[in-house]
């Protein structure tokens, strides 16, 4: 059993992030998000088991420069959406903890207590670790290494920050008024432009709202990642009427930004209700015995939003915004 009351000297990093606390926990709390963000960059993962519970575990392979890894959590204490206590290390294919890949006598072990809070739609991440049962040896090395930890947790949590700024804020709507519509959102790995035109070659409309906005539209900010100039020229908004007046609505999601995408997650039906306790109502009953991705809440971008998969497995995002 560990004993959390009396820890060690650790590691300490302190990440803010512009997105709710409950979004943030959320990227901790799937697989298919992890599997997007987590570890370094070039290495992409792979998720072989996940039990987000209390004594659960998460099972993973990292595979890049000319090497394979595995990995592990084991779950101690689960707070949503504040605390996520758990043992990190590294392991075989089968699930054992093992030694570190690399030459040096690293601890087997390593307990992790991440704190999130909330001020104002932003969130602190707080991420403390020590090493468990090591040797004195063992604790030196971890010592000695702490600024290119640090270094390399910068890179996962920068990836983070991109996973959750594209994750959730392309989903704020062009929208000029507060008339209750449906349409449909769709996701491309980075043919979003050329699915378009072929669209509106079909249905011989044009684009509507402020046309086809690019990633490299959006204001940078303190800290925000750097995007290749192909990510730029990518598209991070565009409409399309159809039939009938039907909006279909699209962004790029390629693997370059940490997504994945498959067929049955890259289609949603957005509702836009007239109020926001109408957005309730029907997040509330549409989603009784689904799979919540998102529980409605303010976000960033200017939304009231949520998203989830309902009991027939059919993705759902529902999206309030005001305008004064």
């Amino acid at each position: 059993m560990t004993d959390r009351t009396n820890k060690k000297p650790g590691l300490k990093i302190v990440r803010y992030f512009n997105a709710p606390k409950e979004v943030v926990f959320e990227a901790f709390a799937n697989a298919e998000a992890l599997a997007e963000w987590w570890g370094p960059a070039g290495m992409p993962l792979t998720v072989k088991s996940f039990d987000f519970t209390p004594g659960g575990k998460f099972h993973y392979k990292m595979d890049g420069n000319g090497q394979t890894m595995w990995g592990m959590f084991r779950y101690v204490t689960i707070t949503r959406p504040e605390l996520v206590e758990f043992i990190s290390s590294f392991s075989d294919e089968e699930g054992n903890v093992c030694k570190s890949p690399f030459p040096m006598d690293f601890p087997l072990e390593i307990f992790n207590e991440l704190t999130l809070t909330d001020k104002g739609g932003r969130t602190t991440l707080t991420l403390q670790g020590h090493p468990i049962n090591a040797t004195p040896e063992q604790e030196t090395t971890y010592a000695s290494i702490h600024a290119n930890m640090q270094e390399g947790f910068k890179g996962t949590f920068d990836q983070l920050e991109r996973y959750l700024e594209l994750r959730f804020k392309l989903q704020q709507q062009l929208k000029t008024d507060n008339k209750a519509r449906v349409t449909t959102y769709l996701n491309f790995n980075g043919n979003t432009e050329e699915a378009f035109k072929f669209y509106r070659s079909v249905f011989k409309t044009e684009f509507a709202g402020k046309g086809i906005q690019r990633f490299s539209d959006v204001p940078a900010h303190d800290g925000q990642p750097p995007l290749s100039e192909a990510d730029k020229k990518l598209i991070l908004h565009v409409e399309l009427p159809i039939l009938g007046g039907h909006l279909l609505m699209a962004t790029d999601a390629p693997e370059s930004m940490g997504f994945k995408i498959t067929p049955g997650n890259n289609m949603h039906i957005c509702l836009e209700p007239e109020s926001r306790e109408e957005a309730d109502r029907i997040f509330d009953e549409l989603s009784v015995d689904g799979i919540i991705e998102m529980p409605m809440q303010d976000m960033f971008f200017g939304s009231y939003y949520g998203a989830f998969a309902d009991k027939f497995g059919i993705n759902w995002m529902v999206n309030y915004i005001h305008r004064d």
